[in-house]
């Protein structure tokens, strides 16, 4: 059973020529860009900037169930949703798919952990965030 999740940010993403493999389809480390993306857009969106020293949120993890093979050329909407923040993490849940098109080209996820820049180690994440992910 999955726990709940909220959705965060939708991201529209033009695919570019570049991004196709010689299979003739978006090369599977791109899938990884795209909710890179969307994850960015998301945070800083909230003021969340990526900075030499303070608190930073960093990937611990990241995977990618590829369903459909996405080409050239299209707009991939990336959504993304968050489940319920632990002290210092929260996993983060992707959805891939063309714009205006209800097929699920791809699956993804990762674990965003809250780190102190400078010592690397965890720490609480910040309540700005904490309240926007549990109301």
């Amino acid at each position: 059973m999955h726990s709940p999740r909220k959705l965060v940010q939708t991201s529209l993403i033009p695919i570019r020529w570049g991004d196709m493999d010689a299979y003739g389809h978006v090369n599977n480390t791109i899938y990884f860009r795209y909710m890179e993306q969307c994850r960015v857009e998301y945070l800083e969106a909230l003021g969340f900037k990526v900075m030499p020293h303070g608190t930073a949120p960093v990937i611990i993890n990241a995977a990618c169930t590829f369903l459909v093979p996405l080409n050239y050329p299209g707009v991939v909407e990336v959504r993304m949703f968050c489940g319920h923040p632990g002290r210092s993490s929260v996993q983060t849940h992707f959805e891939l798919r063309l714009h205006d098109d209800d097929t699920l080209y791809a699956t993804g996820d990762a674990k965003i952990v809250w780190m102190d820049v400078d010592s690397g180690k965890s720490v609480p994440i910040p309540d700005t965030l904490r309240v926007e992910l549990t109301n």
